[in-house]
């Protein structure tokens, strides 16, 4: 696929745009100043394979398709062009004016898991220097935050995966909760399918029957919100059966007695009538996961996007606890994240809670040692805000302006509706995007800023690996980086430094400020980057190397965490005792039927730039309703009949498709668009008490035939 612009001299080496396995492809210039997508060999991630969003991602950035000019709201209401002096000094004005009237906390910053870390890190600090404000979050909130918290409760750190994936054909057996690479990810379906090609088993957790299930040895098909019973049973079992690995228990782990008695509780025949899953299934998935030396357990959004998802994610890991399947090499329980900076957009700043190097906002020798490289008092740093839809929600009445960068929460969010009157209801809004969203479209702001082969910048992949970005292309004349829309507010703030525009100089501001945290960024540099393919991170500084024979020499850096110990004060892994509990919204006679939703494998997130790509919308071109016949029967409907799916959040319409891969009790929506087929219209915002995560992927709906 080829893309317009000012061509460089040579092939760049880089990086796609958009999920979080960051596969590795070549930019070349071609005749007419376009550039052309290719396999790059070299990259151990994806070994050249690129799904169809890779292979087109230079599409977005051709003329027709993306922004060129700031756009400001006109006194008859039209977005029109203007230039960049107007525009920035519109959005400062309006954000002073703002703070003047009613503090600092009425101002908001929505921020992306797409933005690098370089831009993470100056947003993070933009919202806590420039404007004093602690109301920050970001969309990847609504990403992996569940398996986060639950991470780090266990095992005292949190990174997606804690081994890289080359690992995973090498295990004996995988259990896939709530995660369908083959659509969301498909060049890592490889190591799937190199898993069962050594003779290794997987099982794939799924109320659907996915591409990605299709492959599994076993299938476990639950009900929408009960993953947390699905493990709590065959924990019962583990126990039950002699499997516990007692000695590892008792030397690497605390906590395993009421972890037990919790999970005692939930015997086959109770889990099998919460679930659906048979006592047989759950018996044969016991086996196959314990009958292997080594063992992974793997989750993505299925299990996390609930409003239980850190307790649901915390007993999968009691599971491999129990069965000494994590801090060994080739076992473990890792998290697929999904956005392509969900990692790093989270380490370094842009969450409610956290400083850079994932230090926690609220620890006093965080909060120091970060405001000495940011030059400022500690006591000036505010506290922690609100997580991303408490953010959101609050827009209109408490937060009365806001500044999105990357994100497109009109499509994205949770009760996207409310979320979308919520925006509308501000004072003023800026958007920071390379297309112009939905969420663009309600602002009062527009700057057109650029995008992946139009910069360099650094992003944390899934395995934790630290990559380097490289521009290919310069962007077109009106466009410029989020790094020079920070620094030109920043100034107009009253801010005159501390926001370079050069990425380079913004990471090395980075790496001292991540120096000495759980997320240790001080021993990567550009230069290592580009030759050695990335970095896995913790990678401390050379002075904090572990070569006490020469401690100048550069850290190699921790593909594999906890080998030796956990991240815990005393090395142990903890067991958290959780029990099943309903999902906030259950089935009742007014909406008798579960929603999940999830994506397809044409589109991305919230659609606003694989929704501009033809090659994909002809692939994928509109929302779907997926149903069981049984339920078609029971309705009437027809393959293609168009069916609106209700909740008391609101309604949505789209067509029929009947397969008999899903539940006759669910039904699926996929939720990359806007207007009527809007999924995220129904779905419900309560929140997991630990991690604040929506719950996406359950709520009760009713469905009904549509007349003409």
């Amino acid at each position: 696929m080829q893309s317009t612009g000012t061509r460089n001299p040579a092939t760049t080496p880089t990086h796609c745009p958009y999920c979080a396995l960051q596969c590795g492809m070549n930019l070349t210039p071609v005749e007419g100043g376009t550039v052309e997508v290719s396999e790059r060999a070299d990259f151990p991630v994806n070994r050249g394979a690129l799904c169809g969003k890779g292979r087109t991602a230079a599409a977005v950035l051709a003329p027709g398709a993306r922004l060129t000019s700031p756009l400001v709201r006109s006194g008859d209401g039209a977005l029109v062009p203007a230039g960049w002096d107007e525009a920035l000094d519109r959005i400062a004005g309006n954000l002073e004016r703002t703070r003047a009237r009613y503090g600092a906390d009425a101002l908001g910053v929505f921020g992306g898991g797409g933005l690098t870390n370089e831009k993470a890190y100056a947003l993070g600090k933009f919202a806590r220097v420039v404007l004093g404000t602690s109301q920050i979050d970001y969309n990847g909130r609504f990403c992996m935050s569940s398996a986060a918290a639950a991470g780090t409760r266990a095992f005292g750190l949190d990174r997606g995966l804690p081994f890289p994936l080359e690992d995973v054909p090498r295990t004996g057996c995988v259990i896939l909760v709530g995660s369908n690479p083959a659509e969301t990810m498909p060049p890592s379906l490889r190591y799937f399918t190199e898993l069962r090609e050594n003779g290794g088993t997987l099982i794939v957790v799924d109320p659907r029957r996915t591409k990605t299930a299709e492959q599994a040895d076993l299938h476990l098909a639950p009900r929408p919100g009960t993953d947390l019973a699905l493990a709590l049973g065959m924990l019962h079992l583990v126990v039950a059966e002699g499997r516990v690995d007692e000695a590892y228990v008792e030397e690497r782990t605390s906590g395993w007695e009421e972890a037990r008695a919790a999970a005692m509780a939930h015997w086959p025949e109770h889990v099998e009538r919460i679930t659906g899953v048979s006592v047989p299934e759950l018996r044969e998935a016991v086996r196959l996961f314990c009958a292997p030396e080594a063992a992974m357990v793997l989750t993505a959004r299925g299990p996390e996007q609930q409003a239980k998802g850190t307790d649901t994610v915390g007993a999968w890991i009691n599971l491999c606890l129990a069965t000494g399947r994590a801090g060994w090499p080739l076992s473990g329980y890792g998290c697929l994240t999904g956005q392509g900076n969900g990692q790093g957009g989270r380490e370094h700043g842009q969450k409610a809670d956290q400083l850079p190097g994932y230090r926690k906002l609220t620890d006093p020798a965080a909060r120091r040692h970060v405001a000495g490289v940011w030059g400022v008092d500690p006591d000036s740093l505010p506290g922690p805000g609100r997580s991303a839809y408490e953010l959101l929600d609050a827009l209109g009445t408490d937060v009365r302006s806001l500044l999105v960068m990357g994100s497109n929460p009109v499509v994205s969010a949770p009760r996207a509706a409310h979320v979308e009157e919520r925006l509308r209801s501000l004072d003023f809004l800026a958007v920071c995007d390379v297309v112009l969203s939905e969420t663009a479209e309600l602002a009062d702001v527009v700057l057109p800023v650029t995008q992946w082969a139009e910069e360099t910048g650094t992003t944390t992949s899934l395995e934790g690996r630290v990559l380097l970005r490289r521009r290919a292309l310069t962007p077109p004349d009106g466009v410029r980086g989020d790094l020079e829309v920070l620094h030109g507010l920043a100034g107009r703030l009253g801010v005159e430094k501390g926001f370079p525009t050069d990425p380079e100089e913004v990471f090395e501001e980075l790496r001292r400020a991540s120096a000495g945290g759980p997320a240790d960024y001080s021993g990567i540099d550009y230069r290592r980057l580009a030759e050695e393919n990335g970095v896995f991170w913790p990678c401390p500084a050379p002075t904090g190397g572990d070569d006490t024979r020469n401690p100048t020499a550069p850290h190699p850096g921790t593909p594999r965490l906890f080998l030796d110990r956990f991240a815990t004060d005393d090395g142990r892994a903890r067991f958290v005792p959780v029990a099943h509990r309903p999902s906030a919204e259950e089935p009742d006679d007014e909406y008798p039927v579960l929603l999940t939703t999830g994506r397809v494998v044409a589109q991305y997130q919230s659609g606003a730039q694989t929704r501009r790509v033809a090659e994909l919308n002809a692939a994928a071109p509109g929302p779907f309703v997926e149903l069981h016949p049984r339920l078609a029967a029971r309705l009437g409907a027809a393959e293609g009949d168009p069916l609106a799916v209700v909740s008391r959040r609101g309604r949505a319409v789209a067509p029929a498709r009947i397969t008999t891969g899903i539940r006759p009790d669910t039904v699926f929506m996929p939720f990359h668009w806007p207007g009527e087929g809007r999924a995220n219209t129904l779905t419900n915002p309560a929140l997991d008490p630990t991690s604040r995560m929506p719950e996406f992927k359950v709520c009760a709906v009713r469905v009904e035939t549509v007349t003409s």
